[in-house]
């Protein structure tokens, strides 16, 4: 039994048959699965035709350097999510600095520690196995929430979007929940064992040889000094994931009985953050731009979870209409961008502008946009749902208007008005 998958294996990446013989070592008496490469360019066309779980990957090395391969292998999209931990005797911080820029997890310092290959190892294929099973939860449960709008629109029945959502969030939250809470104790005890082993040296200034070996071995101060920095990074990392999860429970907020006053600005921003992942750069498209040109918007009286539903669909679209235009090689600029503006008109009015710089509606098709079951994208990747169920709740249960401006070659922009007082309370 190993501790990867059946096909899965970590790629060794290091020119010196020692450093090779003792990591293969370390790895081989955990029953890890591995390969090995002895330059950049090997180890890149052995990820091409085979992807490893994670990459040990020394730094100094005859050809392409360490980070050069590792800057190679995170712009290919088929080895930018693969791990990389870096294998080397450079302790400065330009150095570390520099991997961690070009996308490295962590450093493992020589010479190498057998305990510590190990353990760093674990940590990060349990860390890149949370990732993988917290996207496929994500992923499933989207998929069940495109599944799940034809019963909106027939039922009238929103709240069923929120709580879908609300699930995901929840799922994401008890991990993370469990991470965040452990890192201050674990913290503490790091700091205690660091604290007394400086005593220790305080005390019993002249260790035997057997001690100093291994200090030197370990590099002890760096070690010490690099688990705070890793702390850190955990840290960081778990916020992170707790604003997404906070995100989707602002999302999905169940009001569906209620109107209350809401922040638009704070739904506005909480379907960009669940839309990020859309909005990065990939190999077909650079990055979304997103211009938020935010007004004086008070909160405003509506069903703050369906006004986010309508974001989505109008913002998602806005994504596949820049996608489709990048594509075709016909966008209005360089650059794909999504301008947000807010405001309050003169009949006191919320009005939100979502506008794209894609290649624009035909004038033919803006007049059945709202129409139930209309779409123009491929078999497979449209319902045709999202823009009448936004029409609906907007004008049905807001009193609103939703409206389209488009210019072919000019992109498009919708118009979300809304009363900022509900006028039945």
């Amino acid at each position: 039994m190993t501790n990867t998958s059946n096909t899965g294996f970590i790629l060794i990446v290091d020119d010196n048959p020692t450093n090779l013989s003792v990591l293969c070592e370390a790895l081989n008496s955990e029953g890890f699965r591995f390969r090995v490469a002895v330059d950049g360019e090997s180890a890149i066309a052995q990820v091409e035709r085979n992807q490893p779980e994670l990459i040990l990957l020394d730094v100094q090395m005859p050809g392409i350097d360490g980070f050069e391969t590792c800057r190679r292998l995170k712009a290919n999209p088929v080895s930018q999510n693969i791990p990389i931990i870096f294998t080397t005797a450079l302790n400065d911080i330009a150095s570390k600095t520099k991997g961690f820029a070009l996308g490295a997890v962590d450093y493992i310092p020589k010479p190498f520690a057998q305990e510590e290959v190990i353990a760093r190892v674990r940590v990060h294929l349990r860390l890149k196995q949370l990732t993988e099973s917290l996207e496929q939860q994500v992923s499933d449960r989207t998929a069940t929430l495109k599944k799940a709008q034809v019963q909106l629109v027939q039922q009238e029945k929103l709240s069923t979007l929120g709580e879908l959502i609300a699930g995901v969030a929840h799922e994401i939250n008890n991990p993370i929940s469990f991470i965040a809470s452990n890192l201050p104790p674990l913290e503490e005890y790091i700091a205690g064992v660091s604290e007394i082993l400086q005593l220790y040296q305080q005390e019993y200034p002249n260790p035997t040889s057997r001690i100093t070996t291994a200090i030197e071995k370990l590099d002890l101060d760096f070690v010490l000094q690099d688990m705070f920095k890793i702390l850190e990074s955990l840290k960081i990392g778990s916020e992170r994931i707790e604003k997404i999860s906070t995100s989707l429970r602002n999302f999905s907020r169940l009001d569906s009985d209620l109107k209350m006053p809401a922040d638009l600005h704070e739904g506005l921003d909480s379907t960009l953050m669940i839309l990020q992942h859309r909005l990065k750069g990939n190999s077909d498209r650079p990055s979304i731009e997103v211009i938020r040109n935010y007004g004086e918007l008070p909160e405003v009286d509506c069903y703050i979870g369906q006004m986010n539903q309508v974001f989505m669909n109008i913002l998602a679209n806005a994504i596949d209409a820049l996608d489709e235009a990048i594509a075709q090689d016909k966008i209005s600029d360089s650059i794909p961008q999504i301008q947000i503006t807010t405001e309050v008109d003169t009949e006191q009015w919320a009005v939100i502008s979502i506008a794209d710089n894609g290649m624009g509606i035909p004038e033919s098709i803006q007049q059945r946009l709202f129409e139930p079951l209309f779409t123009t994208k491929p078999v497979g990747k449209g319902t045709g749902l999202g823009l009448s169920i936004a029409h609906q709740i907007v004008v049905e249960k807001h009193n609103g208007e939703l409206l389209v401006n488009s210019q072919l070659g000019q992109g498009t922009e919708f118009i979300i008005k809304i009363p900022i007082m509900s006028a039945t309370g």
